[in-house]
């Protein structure tokens, strides 16, 4: 992996930001973003690609136009099962969080987690933005209902763990989510920005400990969800919380891995700041990486945050912190541009395994 030294300024901040596709007509945008501006990841949704196949060829040409630059690209998704199935088509989708903790516990957790690493790890990805760490307290049409595991959070705990080794196992980077904890609140950051009104005691008993724990057992990437939490944020979001990210997150826990900010463009934000404020400010709270879906015009965003740091020794002193983080994660999961083999049947294999964790769950098989 290369040294920080042998980078210029522009390329490590270019590694502090994932970019989602989401249209494949903005694909020529993406690859300018990866030459030009150095960007460490790309995070792909199931428009992307209509089959196997078509995933295979899009993330080799990744790959290959990532080649051209020092450090090798992320390539991430947002792969739970159930209702966040991101895999192309001609893959089964595994049951939910919920469905897989209520069914069995932690015997089908491990199991439907092993076949999501492996299934990751076979198709190109390298990432992945998983697992849910919130406890479920409302119905499965809320925000995260039944992508929790679990109402308790021992048992949230104990099959997040599980999950995120069998993602390490894979070599697939898990990023759990959503910090402080989505559960709390019935809202949604897509469309809104959740208030959290418990407090920071409570949620220390219990929305925190997944994380926690999951901290203690070498987490090494954490998503912080688009949260206001009353007395503890002061109005703003989670994400965009300097003293939240320092605080809450690094200093109370003595964590040294990676944090990810939400998605930039969803509404929680934007409706307060707008994309570009809410972009510049992620990046200002002291988010490793900030993640955005992309959109016709964002090269200049990035060119603004560069103009913003230079000559300021400051921040280039906290983005050479950030850059040290991600190279290390980088470097731990063997993250390269390599071509991924097109491996015939693959689909086929994956299914015969899923189809074993569903028929199990409908009482076909004994569990």
């Amino acid at each position: 992996m290369e040294k920080i030294e042998n980078l210029t300024l522009e390329e490590k901040v270019g590694q502090m930001f994932i970019v989602g596709l989401g249209n494949i007509d903005y694909l020529k945008n993406i690859e300018n973003l990866i030459i030009k501006y150095k960007i460490g990841g790309i995070l792909l949704y199931k428009k992307d690609y209509k089959d196997y196949k078509e995933l295979n060829n899009l993330v080799n040409r990744l790959r290959k136009i990532g080649n051209q630059n020092k450090i090798p690209l992320f390539i991430a998704i947002d792969q739970e099962g159930g209702r966040v199935n991101r895999m192309p088509n001609d893959f089964k989708n595994l049951p939910s969080a919920y469905k897989l903790a209520s069914f069995d516990k932690e015997n089908l957790v491990d199991e439907a987690s092993d076949i999501t690493g492996e299934m990751l790890e076979k198709t190109g990805f390298n990432l992945n933005f998983a697992p849910v760490l919130d406890i479920k307290r409302f119905e499965s049409t809320q925000a995260i209902g039944d992508r929790a595991f679990s109402k308790d959070f021992n048992i949230v705990t104990k099959c997040g763990l599980i999950y995120m080794d069998n993602m390490k196992r894979h070599n697939i980077v898990p990023v759990i989510k959503h910090y402080p904890g989505h559960g709390a609140t019935k809202k949604d950051s897509h469309f809104t920005l959740p208030i959290i009104d418990d407090s920071d005691k409570k949620l220390e008993k219990e929305d925190l400990i997944p994380f926690k724990k999951a901290i203690e057992n070498n987490a090494d990437a954490i998503l912080v969800g688009h949260l206001r939490i009353k007395n503890v944020t002061h109005g703003y979001p989670a994400s965009m919380s300097k003293s939240f990210v320092r605080k809450y997150i690094r200093k109370s826990n003595r964590y040294n891995g990676l944090i990810i900010t939400d998605d930039v463009r969803m509404k929680a934000v934007r409706i307060l700041y707008g994309t570009k404020r809410s972009l510049y400010k992620a990046f200002k709270a002291g988010n490793d990486i900030v993640l955005f879906k992309y959109k016709n015009g964002d090269e200049k965003l990035i060119d603004k945050i560069i103009n913003d740091v230079k000559d300021n020794n400051r921040k280039i002193a906290k983005i050479n912190r950030s850059i040290r983080r991600i190279l290390k994660v980088k470097e731990k999961y063997k993250i390269e541009n390599e071509p991924i083999s097109y491996i015939e049947g693959l689909p086929n294999e994956i299914n015969t395994k899923i189809e074993e964790i569903n028929n199990k769950i409908k009482g076909n098989v004994d569990g």
